[in-house]
């Protein structure tokens, strides 16, 4: 039924059960699933459903909401069915939970009923600790899953390979990093079109497969338009501008791709040694660091000092510091494209 995974017990003083990912839900009598990624919460949550339907159809689930609870429900959906059915309790927003639902899931923890999975979902917060201590304490013999926040581009890299692995197809580094690019705002977004590209797309799926499928996305992304001013096409570079902004793409993004990308430049700009040890002291992925190696030459320091000052301007400009903020971005632009010659 459920994947034998368990897990790596956290050596905290006050966990005492499995921490693990949202892949590796299994049934146990009570789950707690914490963290702000309502995406990957969601997905566990769907995942253990699955599997306990998969070893008996009959399962019977019931959804409460922690914030409008009401006493007595819990032992209402726990209470054996005429016919006992396994029960699948879904619990959400237990970070607002009322005090009723506090004092009745803490005495249920204490004799969890038979045949019954109890899935509390947490947003994260202080509100319900008490009930967070005691499931992490090993009251009533569950685990937690975490579902923390990918922020970080190489977690998001690393999501999307996992799409791909998980169906047995094969994805090129190019075609991951031009699909979270082009959705590096939102995880929903970034799975579906996974899944799609898994769906349709035949053979190998390559950055060319990520064009054809999402050519609007990709294309008036702010980061491929970083990209080709970096590489100096300064033509090509201010019509993507143009077309992102005729799209509807907010400036500010714009220039907080220009701003990462030369900043990163900068960090790696003199530094000499294997990308691996200059990604762990940059706090970077090794190809993040090569790329970055690969952008920056023929840049002098001062060209890269320029154009950082003039991408702070614009990002005051783009917020109101200045009347045309279409001028300000196209003057970035071209500031970048000749590395900091024409930054003034």
């Amino acid at each position: 039924m459920a994947a034998k995974t368990t897990g790596k017990t956290v050596k905290k003083a006050s966990v005492s059960v499995d921490q693990v990912a949202w892949h590796q839900i299994r049934p146990a009598p009570v789950v707690l699933v914490s963290g702000p990624e309502q995406f990957l919460a969601d997905r566990a949550v769907r995942q253990l459903r699955d599997q306990l339907t998969a070893e008996d159809p009959s399962l019977e689930v019931n959804d409460l909401e922690a914030d409008h609870y009401q006493p007595g429900e819990l032992i209402s959906f726990a209470s054996p069915s005429l016919f006992a059915e396994p029960r699948l309790i879904r619990v959400s927003a237990v970070e607002k939970c009322t005090d009723a639902f506090l004092t009745e899931t803490l005495r249920y923890l204490e004799s969890p009923a038979d045949d019954t999975y109890l899935v509390l979902r947490h947003g994260g917060g202080v509100r319900g600790k008490k009930l967070l201590d005691a499931l992490r304490s090993g009251l009533g013999g569950g685990f937690e899953v975490v579902c923390a926040e990918l922020k970080k581009e190489t977690e998001k890299l690393d999501f999307a390979a996992a799409e791909f692995r998980a169906e047995r197809r094969r994805v090129t580094s190019g075609a991951l990093r031009a699909l979270v690019t082009a959705f590096n705002d939102d995880l929903a977004e970034l799975a579906s079109a996974c899944q799609q590209l898994i769906s349709d797309a035949a053979d190998e799926i390559t950055e060319a497969t990520v064009e054809k499928y999402y050519a609007g996305r990709v294309e008036t992304n702010a980061f491929k338009v970083a990209d080709m001013a970096i590489a100096g096409r300064q033509g090509e570079a201010l019509v993507l501008l143009r077309h992102a902004l005729s799209s509807g793409a907010d400036p500010v993004p714009v220039v907080a791709a220009f701003a990462m990308k030369v900043r990163t430049m900068a960090k790696v700009q003199g530094s000499y040694g294997p990308s691996g040890q200059l990604a762990s002291r940059f706090g970077m992925a090794p190809w993040q660091v090569e790329r970055a190696q690969r952008d920056v030459r023929g840049w002098s320091e001062d060209g890269l000092g320029r154009c950082i000052e003039l991408i702070a301007e614009t990002d005051a400009a783009v917020k109101g510091a200045e009347r045309d903020a279409i001028y300000a971005l196209e003057r970035m632009v071209t500031a970048v494209a000749t590395r900091g010659s024409l930054a003034r």
